[in-house]
């Protein structure tokens, strides 16, 4: 089961204290393997992120997605 972002941004706040962003979430996913959709919004057309996940963010988001099984 894929937890939405709203699910994950709940979680991670609730526990950390602080909400990711989605752009977060989604950096996160790709490091992890998991599919993620192109954003409507989305500049550009490289690989590149334009805000990627700080690296200290980054275990309480795959917290997040070990805790809603996606890991």
């Amino acid at each position: 089961m894929q937890a939405t972002y709203s699910q994950i941004r709940s979680w991670v706040r609730e526990r950390y204290g602080w909400q990711p962003k989605t752009c977060w979430i989604a950096h996160c996913k790709e490091l992890a393997g998991l599919p993620v959709s192109r954003a409507p919004n989305r500049q550009g057309t490289g690989t590149e992120r334009a805000n990627p996940c700080p690296p200290d963010k980054q275990e309480a988001i795959f917290s997040a997605f070990r805790h809603f099984k996606m890991l």
